[in-house]
Order: structure tokens, then sequence, then C-alpha cells
């Protein structure tokens, strides 16, 4: 078995920089790929960012060039640097991940951490 948590939400002001973290923990052998979702209020879970194993990622359109996913794999940790932030990137945002336990391959997510912007 293994859990995700997510840490560095908060509240910041439009143009504002926020830093969230992924620490994933357990029996773990390999994690795979690493993502984040957001949800925003009456809307669905979308893909922000995505990194895989080697470091290769893909962003969402409405944050390239604003936000930059990275990973330790040493430290089962990854990140997301979220710069300019505007309003709409108010959300609960998820750290999501396929990892390889002692037991089996799974796919788990993080409880959840809220980023709002707002001046």
């Amino acid at each position: 078995q293994a859990q995700l948590v997510e840490s560095g939400g908060g509240l910041a002001q439009p143009g504002g920089s926020l830093r969230l973290s992924c620490a994933a923990s357990g029996s773990i052998l390999t994690i795979y790929g690493m993502g984040w979702y957001r949800q925003a209020p009456g809307k669905s879970r979308e893909l922000v960012a995505f990194i895989t194993r080697g470091g290769s990622t893909n962003y969402a359109d409405s944050v390239k060039g604003r936000f930059t996913i990275s990973r330790d794999n040493a430290k089962n940790t990854v990140f997301l640097q979220m710069n300019s932030l505007k309003p709409e990137d108010t959300a609960v945002y998820y750290c999501n991940s396929d990892i390889a336990t002692h037991r089996a391959r799974a796919n788990y997510w993080g409880p959840g951490t809220q980023v709002s912007v707002s001046s």
C-alpha cells in the first residue's frame, strides 16, 4: 500500500506564486508517471501537468508557461511551481500517480490541497 500527501497550498494574490509538493510513502517499489490535477467548484477534475519517470512533461494549455512540474525520484516527491497565478487557478489540487508496491501496481490520489487566488 502507498499514500500520497500534498502540501503547499494556500492563498495567493493574482500574479503571485505558490509551490506544491506531493510526497509518496509506503511499501513502494516503483513510482511511474506523476500528475497534478485540479477541481474548481462546480467543475470537473482536470489534468494540470504530468511528468513521466524519465522526466518528460506535458501541461494543460491554460497553465503552459506559468506552471512547472518536476520530480525528485530519490525522495519520491513531485512538485508544481505555480507562477503568475490567476483567479481562475483557484481549485483543489490533487496529486496522482501509478505506484507499484510489494502487493500490486495501482493508481493513487492524494487528499488534495486548496489553492485560492484572490486580491
